[in-house]
């Protein structure tokens, strides 16, 4: 009899999000697209593990670039991408590779049927310049197209249009194993009060990430402890155990 073959585990695919604008440093703009990007990739067995800012700066974006593409299982930049002398993110990832760039056939044919003659600037013209290689995404929704370079997705900053390129990219991405998430609410609970318990549950299950958000909502508060891993059994384990703590502590729990 052969001994049966035990399949190894997904692998952990993880993704970085580079946020592109002096707006958003500035505070003038309000960033979304993170939470939008997690929710998007976490289905699909990628984890988002990091985060950065930076201003409309070609060496800024150009080292970023190249600190995450090399950390990281695939990299999305959001802003940069539009027709004013401030979008230059095209310029600073082309850079980053050692790319040129040109105008990208694909993209200047698309540009070119999206606007009347008259109204085809050279300012718009612009959009069609990507770095040597590109891989156009599509975008529905103002044409306008984002780019592949490498394990780099570069996407527009407008939210409507970034999710409109998201859906565009859905089947390029290779995803490893899928990380699901428990919640359990303490109502009256302290963070100081179960802070003790909830490592030593934290310590004893390394596979697990665990953490403890309070709240506060019309006059009530609470503790609401999440566990997140890509184990379901874990995870059920995991909830009977916090479930546990807190009746010990006498939190009556929310289900």
């Amino acid at each position: 009899m052969s001994a049966t073959a035990i399949a190894p585990p997904p692998r952990r695919v993880r993704a970085a999000l580079l946020v592109i604008g002096d707006e958003i440093l500035s505070g003038r703009t309000q960033e979304t697209n993170l939470r939008t990007l997690a929710q998007f990739l976490g289905p699909l067995g990628v984890s988002l593990a990091e985060a950065r800012v930076v201003a409309d700066d070609p060496v800024a974006i150009k080292s970023a670039v190249r600190a995450l593409a090399s950390a990281y299982d695939y990299v999305f930049t959001t802003g940069g991408i539009g027709p004013t002398h401030d979008d230059i993110t095209a310029d600073a990832i082309a850079a980053a590779f050692d790319a040129a760039l040109d105008e990208h056939p694909e993209a200047l044919a698309l540009l070119g049927a999206h606007y009347a003659e008259q109204d085809f600037t050279p300012a718009r013209r612009r959009m069609a310049r990507l770095p040597h290689g590109a891989r156009l995404i599509r975008n529905k929704v103002s044409t306008a197209p984002g780019f592949m370079v490498r394990n780099v997705f570069v996407l527009a900053g407008v939210p409507m249009v970034m999710r409109a390129m998201l859906e565009e990219i859905a089947p390029w991405i290779e995803g490893g194993a899928v990380t699901h998430a428990i919640e359990i609410r303490g109502p009256r609970a302290r963070e100081g009060l179960i802070a003790a318990p909830l490592e030593a549950i934290a310590k004893a299950r390394p596979n697990l990430s665990f953490g403890s958000y309070p709240y506060y909502a019309d006059g009530d508060f609470g503790a609401c402890v999440v566990a997140r891993g890509t184990d379901l059994a874990e995870l059920t384990e995991a909830r009977a155990a916090v479930e546990a703590m807190f009746r010990d502590l006498g939190v009556t729990i929310v289900v």
